[in-house]
């Protein structure tokens, strides 16, 4: 029985020796032989460090509002009678939008017209009495004040006949309507908003750091991703009186041109405070960077010899980048203008990758 047993050991170690030693020298074989390949060359997509002249810029959000703005309100209470706008419409200074009840005024107007005509024929009549001093100076005071009464009193329904016809104060768009014919409005009641929308306030703030570089009239430019693609350009029009004393942030205001009104007010962007001076930068695409917490690098093309060959390596080169425009990083140093880096493909190297860089645009 133990003879058979150690026989069975004995098969068994042969058999599994032999399948392990045969994995073995296979691995051997194909070690040799990726010893002996060449190493894989990686296509990539390069470009080359250089000096770009960019305008010193500062960064804030800004918010837009109208330079004219108001909630359309009532001076005075009454029912509706008439609408004379639309949601959206576009109307000039002194368009008539709502008419309130003015029946009461109509009439109380028609009777002082009235008393008005005869304060006068009473006041004509008595200065052709005193020509012929038939009439006292008391009297003709007495019908001159009472002419003047009366169209002091006209004046006043007329005034608030205004009132009661209510009018676009300025040109610009009409918001949503809040009320219908029939309601019965009190001073106050929005009736709709009505804004100017060209041109536009940019209102933001700035670090006290900041206050030496900005003036009125420094130019300025808006993006709003409501409308990618597209500036707006403006100029600063007014500073803040004093810096925040919590935030130490000082108060801006620019002035947006808007001629096609596109922008419309509440919305926000990224302005940009554009400096009148300009400076050398040496830049490289964004695409090129790798961001890393021990470091942010590039791929830097070196030529190398090997075996009596020329080739074209990529070698991690650590960076410190700067500000970023129009897809361009700005490199403080680890780069010098002329050095090629890799744009695209960077995910398949490692440090000392062989690579040929792509001819495709």
């Amino acid at each position: 029985m133990k003879k058979a047993f150690v026989i069975v050991i004995i098969g068994l170690l042969i058999v599994f020796g032999g399948i392990f030693g045969f994995k073995a020298f296979v691995n051997s074989k194909i070690a040799a032989a990726m010893a002996h390949m060449p190493p894989p060359v990686v296509t990539v997509s390069a470009a080359r460090a250089e000096i770009a002249h960019w305008h010193p810029q500062l960064s804030a959000v800004a918010s837009l509002t109208a330079i004219q703005g108001v909630d359309v309100t009532p001076q005075i209470a009454g029912n509706v009678t008439a609408i004379h706008f639309h949601s959206g419409q576009y109307v000039k200074a002194g368009t008539l939008l709502v008419q309130i009840d003015d029946s009461n005024q109509l009439a109380e107007l028609a009777s002082d017209q009235a008393q008005l005509r005869l304060a006068a024929s009473n006041l004509h009549r008595t200065k052709q009495l005193m020509a012929i001093k038939a009439a006292s100076q008391s009297q003709l005071d007495s019908d001159q004040a009472s002419y003047q009464t009366d169209q002091a009193a006209i004046k006043n329904i007329q005034a608030t006949l205004n009132k009661l016809a209510i009018r676009a104060p300025f040109s610009g768009y009409l918001g949503i309507r809040q009320v219908n014919i029939g309601q019965y409005l009190t001073p106050g009641t929005k009736i709709v908003d009505l804004q100017s929308w060209s041109p536009l306030y940019a209102n933001f703030t700035l670090p006290q750091s900041d206050l030496q570089n900005i003036q009125v009239g420094t130019p300025v430019q808006v993006t709003t991703d409501a409308l990618p693609g597209h500036t707006f350009s403006g100029k600063i029009t007014a500073l803040g009186s004093s810096v925040n004393s919590s935030t130490r942030q000082i108060d801006v205001q620019a002035t947006i041109d808007n001629p096609k009104s596109q922008l419309r007010p509440g919305l926000f962007g990224e302005l940009t405070v554009v400096r009148k001076q300009e400076e050398k930068v040496l830049v490289i695409p964004v695409s090129a960077m790798s961001y890393n917490t021990s470091g942010d690098y590039v791929y830097l093309i070196k030529k190398e010899k090997k075996d009596g060959k020329s080739h074209e390596v990529a070698v991690q080169q650590v960076v410190k980048p700067g500000k970023q425009r129009d897809g361009m990083v700005e490199i403080l140093s680890g780069l010098k203008q002329g050095d090629q880096v890799v744009t695209a493909g960077q995910v398949k190297l490692v440090n000392g990758s062989l690579v040929t860089i792509s001819t495709d645009k």
